[in-house]
C-alpha cells in the first residue's frame, strides 16, 4: 500500500513539473481556433482529465485491496445453511405480515377472524350483534359539514360579507345589461347597406335628428323640406328609395351631385340612426318644401335596394300623381 502512494505522489510531482515547464514555453507559441486554448493548455487538460480518471481507478482498487487484506487478516467463518421446511400455501400465508390496504382503513373495516371480538352479549332470536364502529371518513364527513354549515351562516348571514341570493342575481342583470349594451354598441358599428334595418324606436330617431341637425341642416333643411339638396319628405328618391338605398347614399355619397361621403365622418351606427331619422319624415309636408325630384318608391319593388343612377327631375306626370 506504501508503495503505491509513493506511485501516485511521485506522478502527481511529475505532472506538475511539465505543466510548469509547458507554461513558461507557451509564451511563445501563439494562440490557436478552436477552444482558445493553444497547444500546450490543452495538453495540460488532457493530462489534468487522465490524472483524474487515474486517481479514481486507484482509490476503488486501493479501496478493494484493502478489503481483500482485511479479509485475509480475519476470514469469515464458513456457516452450513440451515435448512428449512418447506411449508405449504397456508401455512406460508399466516407467515406474512398482513398490513391493512389504504380502503380498508378508509372504511374502517376489520377482518372476520376478529369477529368473535365484536360480538356484542346479548342475542334475539339466535341473533348476534356485531359492535362495527362508524367508519372514520363518516365521522370527518359529517363534522365536516357542520363546520361549513357554522362558517356559511357567519359568512353569509351574521357577517353579510357574501351576497345572498336575491343580490346575486340584481348584480348577474346588471353584468348582462352591461354585457348587452357592449354587444349592441359592436353590432351597431358592424351594420352596412346589406343588413342595416328600418328601426322607428324614439331613441333611434332622437339619435338621428342629432346627426341629422348637426350635419345635414345646410343642404334639406330643418324639416328635411330641401334647399341645396333635394326634399326629404316627398316619395321620390334620386338615388333609391327604402333604408337600403339612402343608407348607400350617406355613406358613399354623390359626389358628382356635392352630396359628400359620411363614411369617414359617421360610424355605421349613426348612419343608420340618421336614415331612420330621413325616413321618418315621409308624409310631413313642411312649408316650403322644394318639388320632387327622381323616382316614386315602392316598397314591393324588388329593386329597392339597388343604387338608382341620379337624376334632376321627375318628368309631369310624376308630379301630377303626387
Amino acid at each position: 500500500m506504501k508503495k503505491i502512494k509513493l506511485l501516485l505522489s511521485s506522478l502527481l510531482l511529475s505532472i506538475t513539473a511539465f505543466a510548469a515547464d509547458e507554461k513558461a514555453a507557451a509564451v511563445v507559441i501563439p494562440a490557436r481556433a478552436g477552444l482558445g486554448l493553444n497547444q500546450s493548455e490543452m495538453l495540460i487538460v488532457i493530462l489534468l482529465l487522465f490524472v483524474t480518471v487515474l486517481l479514481v481507478v486507484s482509490l476503488t482498487l486501493l479501496k478493494a485491496f484493502k478489503v481483500m487484506y482485511q479479509e485475509q487478516l480475519n476470514p469469515t467463518p464458513y456457516s452450513k445453511p440451515v435448512k428449512e421446511p418447506v411449508l405449504d400455501y397456508d401455512a406460508w400465508l399466516k407467515q406474512q405480515p398482513v398490513k391493512p390496504s389504504i380502503w380498508i382503513k378508509l372504511l374502517s373495516l376489520r377482518p372476520i377472524e376478529e369477529e368473535k371480538d365484536l360480538v356484542i352479549d346479548h342475542t334475539y332470536d339466535g341473533i348476534k350483534e356485531l359492535n362495527n364502529p362508524v367508519p372514520a371518513w363518516f365521522n370527518f364527513l359529517f363534522f365536516g359539514t357542520m363546520i361549513f354549515a357554522a362558517a356559511y351562516l357567519f359568512y353569509y348571514h351574521i357577517g353579510g360579507y357574501g351576497d345572498l341570493q336575491d343580490k346575486e342575481y340584481e348584480n348577474e342583470m346588471a353584468k348582462a345589461q352591461v354585457e348587452k349594451a357592449a354587444y349592441l354598441e359592436k353590432s351597431a358599428n358592424t351594420i352596412d347597406e346589406n343588413s342595416v334595418k328600418f328601426d322607428d324606436t324614439p331613441t333611434v330617431l332622437e339619435e338621428g335628428r342629432t346627426v341629422f341637425t348637426t350635419n345635414c341642416v345646410v343642404c334639406h333643411g330643418d324639416k328635411g323640406q330641401g334647399i341645396i339638396g333635394p326634399n326629404l319628405t316627398d316619395e321620390y328618391w334620386l338615388h333609391g328609395g327604402g333604408v337600403k338605398n339612402v343608407f348607400k347614399t350617406i355613406k358613399y355619397g354623390v359626389p358628382e351631385k356635392g352630396m359628400i361621403s359620411w363614411e369617414k365622418n359617421l360610424n355605421p351606427k349613426q348612419i343608420s340612426a340618421v336614415t331612420n331619422f330621413i325616413l321618418s319624415l315621409k308624409g310631413t309636408n313642411p312649408a316650403g318644401a322644394k318639388a320632387p325630384q327622381g323616382e316614386k318608391y315602392e316598397a314591393k319593388n324588388p329593386k329597392d335596394n339597388e343604387m338608382k343612377a341620379p337624376k334632376d327631375s321627375v318628368n309631369k306626370a310624376d308630379v301630377t300623381k303626387k
